[in-house]
């Protein structure tokens, strides 16, 4: 027996990111133009490194709260007021180590070995992929498309639903798709978790990253006090923070000593020293957000119009999120037609194959990066489908 074979069936099985083994491929080669990965390309603003440098300068380098320092919690308070409107207590707030680990805290909260989370794909492939280590059943439930973009039917989700049905998980705006839930499906979401005793899983991390309002419908805005929704998030996408993995949760009041218990037994709170930028981020933040969701919209635009030129491309523009996710007459495999991309093309994009059922056929390209790569890229891949 290999050592492999002695760990858990779950560790063991979980499976390589489709995304990564693309990246892997292409990561050093010259001169490639890299959007595959959820990122911008702007390193984080000063305003921000520099206020973590100061407390780190200043020597804090401790243990420190397990739900985050307050200032930050406080902070996060007076953001949500900002953005969505109302009053918010930093009780409600509980500061994690990504965006990714507050979703695999709220899985170990609410799901476990033999039960199951409905939710909607085409989807980032972290949420199910980590549903699966911890022994919870991610069940799909595809995205409609048509002419006008991706739609989700609230009736399909509620067929999925079985006894083992613990929660749902909604990413919106959505990556990959850019799909962007109204208030209506919200609410009709969040009726049917009601009528039917489920959590929600609220993903709505690109909410300011959308385009037509200042930000995408939230739960919040349909939600009552004691509906039982966990929002995770992250510092990731807002303010080019993506490699100080920090992010939070926003829960009921109720819960905090539970979600506290489960960041002591897991990573024992975030340096403090990443809690004071993560400050700086939110409360001088906002003009940042605002230039970056501009230049996304354009570079959308830009993408958009040359890939269509081609005559071979289907997509619909996102409303949200800053992914492209389309697909190009006759090329079926996706995986395969990635690497080709890297190697022909010299730019790095996503296979729809990574993202689950409903995406086999498609690409997902980051557009986050400033104009004149977008304009680049856009040509190089136009050139490669043309010439297929």
């Amino acid at each position: 027996m290999t050592q492999t074979e002695h760990l858990r069936s779950e560790a063991r099985l979980a499976p390589e990111s489709g995304i990564v083994a693309v990246v892997n491929h292409g990561r050093t080669k010259p001169g490639l133009i890299p959007l595959w990965a959820g990122e911008g390309d702007l390193p984080t603003p000063g305003f921000i490194s520099g206020a973590a440098n100061a407390a780190l300068n200043a020597g804090e380098t401790f243990y420190t709260w397990q739900r985050g320092i307050p200032e930050l919690r406080a902070a996060l308070a007076r953001y949500y007021g900002r953005h969505f409107g109302g009053s918010y207590d930093p009780q409600e707030f509980i500061v994690t180590a990504s965006g990714m680990q507050s979703i695999q805290l709220a899985l170990d909260a609410v799901a476990g070995h033999g039960d199951e989370i409905v939710y909607l794909t085409p989807a980032w492939p972290n949420f199910a992929a980590a549903a699966g280590v911890a022994g919870t059943k991610a069940v799909p439930v595809s995205l409609d498309r048509s002419g006008n973009g991706w739609t989700c039917d609230v009736e399909k989700l509620a067929a999925a639903i079985t006894s083992a049905t613990k929660a749902i998980f909604v990413n919106t705006p959505s990556n990959p798709t850019g799909w962007t839930a109204d208030r209506e499906t919200l609410a009709a979401i969040l009726g049917l978790a009601r009528e039917r005793g489920l959590w929600i899983i609220a993903d709505e991390i690109y909410a300011l990253f959308h385009y037509g309002a200042r930000r995408a419908p939230s739960f919040l805005d349909v939600m009552d006090a004691d509906d039982r929704i966990l929002f995770v998030n992250s510092f990731s996408k807002n303010w080019a923070m993506t490699g100080w993995r920090i992010g939070w949760l926003k829960v009921h009041p109720e819960l905090q000593q539970v979600f506290e218990n489960l960041i002591q037994y897991s990573t024992s709170g975030v340096p403090a020293f990443l809690q004071k930028g993560a400050v700086a981020a939110l409360d001088e933040g906002d003009a940042f957000i605002a230039s970056q969701v501009e230049r996304a919209q354009q570079a959308r635009d830009i993408l958009c119009k040359r890939l269509l030129a081609t005559g071979r491309v289907d997509l619909t523009p996102p409303a949200g999120a800053f992914y492209l996710f389309f697909r190009i007459d006759g090329v079926t495999d996706t995986r395969t037609a990635a690497f080709d991309i890297v190697d022909d093309a010299n730019v790095g994009l996503a296979p729809g194959t990574a993202f689950g059922p409903g995406g086999e056929d498609y690409f997902r390209i980051c557009f986050h990066r400033r104009l004149d790569q977008i304009e680049e890229a856009a040509d190089r891949l136009a050139r490669w489908i043309e010439t297929r």
